[in-house]
């Protein structure tokens, strides 16, 4: 058990879950895109929906979005700083089907045109985890550096994956592969240890039946 795991995060307040994780949330989703986003619409569901204007969810995931980690002191006024950085942004209320308490979905396009949809959940103590990407069925934390290869559910896109990275020195931790129907859509999460290459990326997006790469680092500013 982490240390973190009984007293909870570094944060600006004033609750693990509905702050930090929220914060961490609108963060990841922006790593994901892998560019500044400038537009955005966000739903939140449950309790985030219930009590998150008192606790700062709304604020706290479009500080996310901005970049801001859930300690950062400008997570209050993160809807003026929004405005100040050209990121437009919507929030609604309504229901997300067998969603946890916590959950929001966020639609985001960046600076560069972009699309991402991450339904996320905050599930205790600042956690979070990563439910549905582009309405694909993930799960995974976003404390490890994390790649995600959608393609065509056809033989050989694991092995030319987890060989790229092994040529890259790139250790895997954890690899969970999805999939709409046999034959269909897919979509491979790979966390790993180590920083994952950007030219990685750009030689995998290349190859046939790879319809998208996204990825991040954690420690690395979008």
């Amino acid at each position: 058990m982490h240390i973190f795991d009984i007293i909870g995060p570094v944060m600006i307040g004033p609750s693990s879950s509905h702050t930090a994780g929220a914060a961490k949330i609108g963060y990841v989703t922006r790593k994901l895109l892998g560019e500044r986003p400038v537009q955005a619409e966000i739903l939140l569901h449950g309790s985030f929906s219930a009590t998150g204007s008192g606790h700062g969810t709304d604020r706290a995931i479009v500080a996310g979005l901005l970049g801001y980690k859930p300690d950062d002191e400008r997570l209050p006024n993160s809807f003026a700083e929004a405005e100040k950085a050209g990121l437009s942004f919507q929030l609604t209320h309504g229901v997300i089907r067998n969603a946890h308490p916590n959950t929001a979905k966020i639609h985001v396009i960046g600076e560069n045109g972009n699309e991402l949809e991450v339904v996320g959940a905050s599930i205790g103590g600042g956690r979070i985890k990563i439910c549905e990407i582009d309405g694909i069925c993930t799960n995974f934390s976003g404390e490890y550096n994390t790649i995600i290869v959608h393609n065509m559910d056809t033989p050989g896109h694991v092995a030319q994956v987890t060989t790229t990275l092994a040529q890259k020195n790139v250790n895997i931790a954890t690899m969970q592969l999805y999939r709409n129907t046999q034959g269909g859509y897919a979509v491979m999460i790979l966390e790993c240890d180590d920083i994952i290459p950007k030219n990685t990326l750009e030689w995998l997006q290349d190859l046939d039946g790879i319809i998208k790469v996204t990825s991040y680092n954690v420690e690395e500013e979008v």
